[in-house]
């Protein structure tokens, strides 16, 4: 330890421990924080031989800190220094120091709030802002001083802001060690943003390769990424003394060691690696990174309730951090796959995971800890009550919590297990139907990496090939898929982790096989809310319970089946990708969850079948699963249905008649004449349409357009008058109008003034314009010739016959010389003939 930065700071960190309940340790990558700190405080007199917990930030992480602590010792793993991460555990009577991630922390304060023994918490790299630990410092705060009298907690970063962290802490003291850089030189070499151009990551790596000394750690956003490099520098035929490593989570221990370790003399290795590579991990013999600038985070969206991997340009924080691994054992070079104005946009830090991704292991914790509002608990940042609530409503769904967000038995069982709740649902459910030990390798397979690749890079969404695969791969049978690559590491993987995921349950059923079982059964228990079924007259379409569109390709062997669960999707609110999924059996759908399906009579409108259509629904969710008839609906329903029929097809759907618009314009004049007596109904378009009440009595037994054709319109119309505004209607405003030559005219109330055309000869001896509604209102009238033609157009008739009608005269008596034409028009006879008669 001699030889590492971090060791000018001891006699200071052990003074603000000492003397504080907490403390920040600022060292930059490569001072030995991970490994010498512990070490050294072991031995501290405060914390008077009880155990140092630290919390790495990933298992690979963990593992390797672990190791090289216990070699630092002289020691194996297990000993003095030993390490818990998920399914992997290297404890022994002896340990001092325990290295432990992805949960586990939080797993041990559940099984000992106290954390009895342990004097001493350690947060490493705390940067990253892991949601496990956040939630592990927020349950250690409200334990400190209180369940654990002596429990001293130390964070420790490389870039954070430490004034945040402090001030939560308590106002701890705030140490700061000194690094040991080499000079980096930094060339850019992309456009204006990272880019997911594999073929010029894999030319970038030839070109270190070819121009630089020593090893390459290269990273990329993810596994998929790492394969195809992989490839790509496989068929560029590099040097044998160059030997491609991959390093994320999950592959092996031997694995692992080979990306870390040095490489052996006259040797050269090229890292491939995600994020992980960036901190709390030392890769011997780095001296060149190439940098692709991308890293694919979990985000969650409450709209769809749904989490989804995004790619995205890492933070300049991160870059740095990549940055920097060149620069452990001499001067190096970082190759960054984007340019120097592209470095600059890039956002300073990355967003604290526990306000990107979901929360329902956060929710159960804190339930199981007592705990129901997260406000009650210290947090640098508190949890989004919309991810925290959505949280809550599914765990209600898996039956893990009560009403009252309370843990049920179940939920505590759920909790024991050390996988997603939705999968330890999953567990749960299939072991009690004697498919356990197939829903451990199907819980495996959906919380390790991928073990197929496909190479025409869209990816076969079945699970049912990668099941197959892995139950053949664990009973020694052949099992090839010509479309794919298998990754004989990852199934190795799961078949292990399956197994480990099984010993928390006990022996299982003799009948309990991985035999023919339902994948879409099992994981329906764990996505009752990704059930979906396939849209009519569609192939790969599909909506799913909880909402949200789907869609695979069309290509795809599961696009025609009626009903999936879609396992994994791209997390879009509409028409989202679907990356793994599994056919569901209806059947499956009505016995898993009769509890949950809600069967409703449906009365609507239907508007392709202009009718109403009347039938019982049973759904679960969002998801129509059988429709019936109603063979007897209630008559008020469907008359509601029917209403709003006619109110999208306009009032013009009923079936007037000429008589009836002017039945309706003749009780609209008279509602609109200022001063007139009895409040008359407004029978207007926009009036009738707005609200179809009054039409009620003539619907009975009418369930579509075509009945509309038999109703008494009439009758609902005069309806609307009372008895005394139905014995004026005529007298005020009168259909007809009986003129001089004994005709009877009708009158036009369809427009503003109410309109009479007649023949100028029928209203010889008329002096005064008629009027109607009791004198108010005088008529518009259109004089027409004998032809029938408008050639006056008055409401003074006096007026007309006086100055105007002698020059009609003079042009109509020559037009038509036959018909009758006296010099004194209001005192001849009228007619309907060409002449009086004598």
């Amino acid at each position: 330890m001699i030889d590492l930065p971090v060791t000018e700071i001891f006699d200071d960190l052990d003074g603000a421990l000492a003397a504080h309940t907490a403390a920040v340790l600022m060292a930059p990558p490569g001072a030995g924080k991970s490994t010498a700190v512990p070490l050294f405080l072991k031995d501290a007199q405060w914390l008077s031989g009880r155990k140092i917990v630290m919390l790495a930030p990933r298992r690979l992480a963990a593992r390797a800190a672990a190791r090289r602590m216990a070699h630092m010792l002289g020691e194996r793993v297990g000993r003095t220094v030993g390490y818990r991460v998920r399914l992997d555990t290297r404890i022994g009577p002896h340990t001092r120091i325990e290295v432990v991630t992805e949960g586990v922390l939080t797993r041990m304060l559940q099984n000992d709030p106290a954390l009895d023994g342990v004097g001493l918490v350690i947060f490493d790299e705390f940067h990253e802002r892991s949601l496990n630990a956040d939630v592990g410092l927020a349950l250690c705060l409200d334990i400190q001083g209180i369940l654990n009298a002596d429990l001293k907690l130390l964070v420790m970063s490389a870039t954070m802001d430490s004034g945040p962290v402090a001030s939560l802490l308590g106002q701890a003291p705030v140490i700061e060690a000194r690094g040991r850089t080499h000079p980096i030189e930094t060339r850019y070499l992309g456009g204006h943003s990272p880019t997911g151009d594999l073929k010029k990551v894999a030319a970038a790596v030839c070109t270190a390769l070819r121009q630089e000394q020593g090893s390459i750690l290269v990273f990329l956003p993810g596994a998929a990424e790492i394969r195809m490099v992989a490839h790509l520098l496989e068929q560029a035929q590099l040097a044998s003394h160059i030997h491609i490593l991959p390093l994320l989570g999950g592959l092996s221990a031997k694995a692992q060691d080979r990306a870390i370790s040095p490489p052996k003399s006259g040797q050269r290795k090229v890292v491939l690696a995600t994020a992980i590579a960036e901190t709390s991990l030392t890769i011997e013999g780095i001296g060149v990174v190439v940098d692709s600038g991308l890293q694919r985070f979990p985000r969650f969206d409450v709209g769809s309730g749904m989490s989804r991997l995004v790619t995205m340009a890492v933070s300049k924080a991160s870059a740095d951090q990549r940055r920097g691994r060149a620069g452990r054992l001499g001067p190096g070079a970082c190759l960054r796959l984007w340019s120097e104005a592209a470095n600059r946009a890039l956002v300073p830090d990355r967003r604290p995971e526990i306000l990107e991704t979901d929360l329902c292991s956060l929710v159960l914790t804190l339930a199981g800890w007592g705990v129901g509002d997260p406000l009650d608990l210290k947090w640098l940042d508190p949890p989004p009550e919309g991810a925290f609530d959505r949280a809550c409503d599914l765990l209600r769904d898996l039956n893990a919590l009560d009403q009252d967000n309370r843990t049920t038995r179940h939920g505590r069982e759920m909790a024991l297990l050390p996988m997603h709740p939705r999968l330890a649902h999953m567990v749960l459910m299939a072991r009690q139907n004697g498919q356990g030990r197939a829903a451990c390798d199907l819980a495996a397979l959906l919380a390790e990496r991928d073990p197929l690749w496909f190479y025409d890079g869209c990816g076969e969404a079945d699970m049912r090939l990668r099941f197959d695969l892995i139950q053949a791969r664990r009973e020694g049978r052949p099992f090839t898929i010509p479309a794919a690559r298998i990754d004989e590491n990852a199934c190795r993987h799961i078949i292990r982790i399956g197994d480990q995921m099984s010993r928390p349950l006990g022996r299982f059923r003799p009948s309990d096989t991985a035999g023919d079982v339902s994948l879409g059964r099992l994981l329906a228990w764990a996505y009752p809310d990704r059930i979906a079924r396939r849209r009519p007259e569609t192939r790969g379409r599909y909506l799913m319970a909880g909402g949200q569109g789907v869609r695979l390709d069309a290509k795809d062997p599961l696009a025609g089946e009626e009903y999936i669960v879609a396992v994994e999707t791209d997390g879009r609110r509409q028409d989202g990708r679907i990356f793994r999924a599994a056919a569901y059996d209806r059947n499956h759908l009505e016995e898993q969850f009769a509890d949950r399906l809600e069967q409703r009579s449906e009365i609507g409108w239907d508007a392709g079948r202009r009718a109403v259509t009347s039938r019982k629904e049973l759904r679960l969710g969002a998801l129509l699963v059988s429709v019936q008839p109603i063979h007897q609906p209630d008559e008020n329903q469907v008359m509601a249905a029917m209403m709003e029929g006619i109110a999208q097809n306009g009032i013009a759907a009923l079936p007037w008649s000429r008589s009836l618009r002017n039945l309706q314009a003749r009780v609209c004049f008279l509602h609109n004449i200022p001063g007139i007596e009895g409040g008359w109904p407004d029978l207007s378009d926009q009036n009738l349409i707005a609200d179809l009440e009054w039409l009620t009595p003539c619907l009975g037994g009418v369930s579509s357009l075509r009945d509309l054709a038999g109703i008494d319109l009439r009758s609902a119309l005069v309806g609307q008058l009372t008895y005394t505004q139905h014995r004026q209607l005529d007298m005020l405003a009168p259909t007809h109008w009986v003129v001089p030559s004994g005709s009877r005219i009708a009158i036009d109330y369809g427009g503003k003034v109410p309109v009479m055309a007649v023949r100028l000869q029928e209203m010889f001896g008329l002096e005064q314009t008629p009027t109607i509604a009791g004198g108010r209102q005088p008529l518009l009238i259109h004089l027409l010739s004998p032809a029938g033609r408008p050639v006056q157009v008055t409401q003074d008739l006096a007026g007309f016959w006086r100055s105007t009608y002698h020059e009609v005269k003079k042009e109509l008596k020559g037009r038509y010389p036959k018909h009758y034409w006296p010099d004194d028009p209001m005192s001849a006879i009228a007619t309907a003939r060409v002449r009086p008669k004598p």
